[in-house]
């Protein structure tokens, strides 16, 4: 991993949300998700990402 946030990729991101989310760390894993989708340049692909790791805060149940 680098040391300057600027040279993280989509993928970097994707992988620390993963990460995020099996430790049940839901709200970190989202923000994680939310800038990895920020990076991707095919919007369907970015909805999808955004769809996998949803703001729990916001949900209704």
């Amino acid at each position: 991993m680098t040391s300057d946030p600027a040279d993280l990729t989509a993928t970097d991101y994707l992988n620390a949300a993963r990460d995020m989310a099996a430790a049940e760390r839901h709200f970190l894993a989202h923000l994680l998700a939310e800038e990895a989708a920020r990076r991707i340049d095919d919007p369907v692909i970015a909805q999808s990402i955004r769809a996998r790791y949803p703001d729990r805060a916001t949900q209704r149940d």
